[in-house]
């Protein structure tokens, strides 16, 4: 009797979690599946959804889309934002949709849960794709930093906020906010020169329904600091960790992601090797829409 109220409440438990989760398979489930892991704190997956999932399911994959516990669409005034609840949202997606084991198509800070989920969880993972994923956060933020000392190095208003920027603490909400807004203005995260297709690609999202439902949590960067204690990670070892467990990593970053470092990207070749990495000409941070058919060739390629 008590091991069937365990079950009774194991499943409630996931329904629950389930009815907070916005999720959305694109394909045949009888193809491989792929798990579209957004960034954030504060993201949401529809700049994918709206631009590419349909179009990566079309290539043969069951591709699925959610935004986190409290994040974009899956509202949930309790999250606790903690990778721990990020993992339960996970394997609830697995149990949705029947799967056993995915792909995990991780994007910027989805990287370090989709890396951290694969090495927790690596029975369920056949491969891991990092697509300009953060994996050395600290260095990431001190790359920013150094750049942006460079660019203001004449200009004293900046450099004072730089310098405030780099009196901060370093494992705070506001840290991570003020360096990736001094990346803003380096324009960090913007395609170098824009295609008629990528543009075609923005102006099409920002038209329809899913722009609409670009629904930003400006209160998940906070609760996640305040209740995750592991922050600023370098997951370096973790990544070496997942490949001796047999998992593939794959690596897929523009050239013109300002937030990376050419040491990191070097450093990341080493981890998954010259073969698994590629990275794209004329590409930033949102390489699925700036160069959205060699993104797509690199994961059928890799996938398959």
């Amino acid at each position: 009797m008590k091991s069937l109220f365990s079950i009774i409440f194991i499943v409630c438990s996931i329904a629950l979690n389930a009815q907070n989760l916005y999720s959305k398979a694109y394909g045949n489930p009888k193809n491989i599946p792929v798990i579209f892991i957004h960034g954030g704190p504060s993201g949401n997956a529809t700049l994918f959804e709206g631009t590419t999932a349909q179009k990566l399911a079309d290539k043969g994959f069951y591709v699925i889309v959610y935004d986190r516990r409290g994040e974009g669409r899956s509202k949930d005034d309790n999250a606790t934002m903690t990778f721990q609840e990020s993992f339960e949202d996970l394997k609830d997606i697995y149990t949705i949709y029947h799967i056993k084991k995915a792909n995990i198509l991780a994007h910027s800070f989805g990287g370090i849960i989709g890396t951290l989920f694969t090495s927790q969880f690596p029975e369920k993972v056949n491969s891991l794709t990092l697509a300009g994923a953060l994996f050395t956060q600290q260095e990431t933020y001190d790359h920013i930093l150094k750049q942006a000392k460079e660019h203001f190095k004449n200009d004293a208003a900046q450099l004072k906020e730089i310098s405030e920027i780099q009196n901060l603490d370093k494992n705070s909400a506001a840290y991570r906010k003020r360096c990736y807004e001094m990346a803003s203005k380096l324009s960090f995260f913007d395609m170098p020169n824009p295609t008629l297709k990528s543009e075609m690609l923005r102006n099409e999202y920002k038209a329809g329904e899913f722009y609409k439902n670009n629904i930003r949590n400006s209160e998940s960067p906070l609760t996640f600091y305040k209740n995750e204690p592991l922050n600023n990670l370098d997951n370096t070892s973790v990544l070496k960790g997942i490949r001796k467990k047999g998992v593939p990593i794959f690596a897929v970053y523009g050239k013109n992601d300002g937030i990376f470092s050419e040491k990191q990207l070097n450093d990341l070749k080493n981890i998954v090797g010259k073969k698994n990495l590629r990275l794209i000409d004329n590409c930033s941070h949102y390489l699925f829409v700036d160069q959205q058919d060699v993104f797509l060739q690199f994961i059928e390629l890799t996938l398959k």
